[in-house]
């Protein structure tokens, strides 16, 4: 039976990230000789070949080399968790937590949510990556991320999920905007005036359905990839938006100009901010420790 350490499994899986022996020497924190040697000793151990040297163009890791590191990243990932499980029925959750959240929410609730766990939980370790579904989804199939903070909008059915908070669709209008005096805003009113899009999923496809549903078509003046750009644009005067409702919502842009929020009457785009994971990996309890702050942090504020 081939024998090998938990260090040379790290080398190997340090093969997957760089194009030279030298950056992977480097991030290990050994000579370029001995992370050599060490895959050297590997190969023979596995007897196959993992990766081709090649002078002055790097490495390249064999298709046996690829399928071994990708494993050893495995195996590594199942020993962390091993170790921070064994703390955990010591009484003390300690460890690494991969959190999602939608790039739309995070300002607004991951600062309340980091600063709960860093009280509560200070040996657990949250990582943070921040994108809209087509990042989020994948990173929860593919097990990159523990948990992910998103909409319950088009979810996959190979999740499970438990709701934060409720939310709806908002029309935002510059303070100087008339539309602005309004208590109420329908979408009929809105098709002639133009419409500031912010372009991420699921963002883009609620405002398109809101519109469709009623039978009615926007003029669209700007689409654009960042919710903070869609909201300075508003505050320009340059049009409206269609958002959905978030806790801790200033009413400011991010040049300090006034911004107006107004119900949609009829109602559009109801649905739920959820904490969502994979159901082929059922939650550890570190995770479950940061939904639970998430849930105690953002839960009680349902946007206005």
């Amino acid at each position: 039976m081939p024998s090998f350490t938990f260090r040379q499994l790290e080398f190997a899986v340090a093969l997957l990230d760089h194009p030279t022996l030298a950056s992977a020497s480097k991030q290990l924190h050994i000579s370029e000789s001995a992370l050599s040697h060490a895959i050297s000793e590997l190969e023979a151990a596995v007897g196959d070949q993992l990766c081709v040297r090649r002078k002055a163009k790097g490495i390249v890791l064999t298709p046996t080399g690829r399928y071994f590191a990708e494993r050893a990243k495995k195996l590594l990932r199942e020993a962390n968790a091993l170790a921070a499980d064994l703390g955990e029925v010591r009484g003390e959750l300690s460890g690494p937590v991969a959190l999602g959240c939608y790039t739309g929410l995070a300002s607004n609730i991951l600062p309340g949510i980091l600063e709960r766990m860093m009280a509560v939980h200070p040996k657990i370790e949250v990582s943070i990556v921040v994108g809209d579904h087509a990042d989020m989804l994948p990173a929860l199939e593919e097990g990159a991320l523990d948990a992910a903070i998103l909409y319950d909008i088009d979810l996959p059915p190979g999740l499970e999920r438990r709701v934060i908070y409720n939310t709806q669709g908002m029309a935002i209008f510059a303070a100087s905007d008339p539309m602005a005096g309004l208590e109420y805003i329908d979408l009929a009113d809105l098709v002639d005036r133009p419409l500031i899009m912010l372009d991420t999923a699921p963002s883009k496809e609620f405002t398109t359905l809101a519109f469709a549903r009623r039978g009615l078509k926007p003029r669209i003046k700007a689409v654009v990839p960042q919710i903070d750009l869609v909201r300075a644009l508003v505050a320009r005067g340059w049009g409206y938006s269609l958002l959905m409702a978030r806790p801790n919502q200033i009413a400011v842009s991010s040049e300090g100009l006034e911004l107006v929020t107004r119900h949609l009457r009829p109602r559009a785009g109801e649905t739920s901010v959820v904490a969502a994971w994979s159901a082929a990996a059922p939650l550890n309890l570190r995770t479950r420790a940061a939904i639970d702050c998430a849930m105690e942090v953002v839960g009680a504020m349902q946007p206005d």
